[in-house]
């Protein structure tokens, strides 16, 4: 049965996953040398983007034959010495997609309803509702540059919400485009400063 150390905080049906494919150990926040110490008794290591995989961790990976980036990228990750170790690296990059668009729809919705600065006020004992209004969502113009897993996560959602969404990316067509529920920029047409 494999071992599987995860070393950063992991969400619990990411733990069950794992789970069924081996023994699952949860050690988080452990430093270098910890990790040094533990790694040699696993055959797999979790991480998100908090635990540094550097060259003496993988050095003392004796059994480690897969390192998995819970996350988009693999920047905290020794490539070139998994590489020279014969160490497979993989990261989960649509983990996070629709995190990240609904993070960047809560954030329109905080910008056009002034919800920070609601907040600062409410929390100084003070009650401007009318100065607090903002302004609504619907009906407005959303634009979005770049229509990769984001982007195109982020259009779906100002769609469902009655917003009209133009779109540019210079590299997605809008023929390879899963949707047609937004209006494509041309280069040509891309507003100049």
């Amino acid at each position: 049965m494999a071992r599987i150390l995860v070393a950063d905080p992991l969400a619990e049906d990411g733990l069950t996953r794992l789970r069924r494919e081996g023994e699952v150990v949860v050690a988080a926040k452990l430093s270098e040398t910890e990790l040094v110490q533990r790694i040699g008794d696993f055959d797999a290591l979790v991480v998100r983007s908090e635990t540094k995989v550097t060259a003496p961790v993988l050095e003392a990976g004796k059994r480690l034959r897969v390192v998995g980036r819970a996350g988009v990228g693999v920047d905290n990750i020794d490539v070139a010495a998994a590489t020279r170790h014969g160490i497979l690296v993989v990261n989960a990059p649509r983990g996070n997609i629709v995190a990240a668009a609904e993070h960047t729809v809560a954030l329109l919705f905080a910008v056009a309803r002034s919800v920070p600065q609601a907040d600062s006020s409410v929390r100084h004992g003070e009650w401007s509702r009318s100065k607090f209004i903002g302004v609504e969502i619907r009906g407005k113009t959303l634009g979005v540059i770049g229509l990769g897993n984001v982007g195109s996560e982020v259009a779906k959602r100002a769609h469902g919400l009655e917003m009209e969404v133009i779109a540019y990316d210079p590299v997605v067509s809008r023929s390879s485009s899963t949707s047609g529920s937004w209006r494509w920029m041309s280069c040509s047409s891309a507003p100049t400063s």
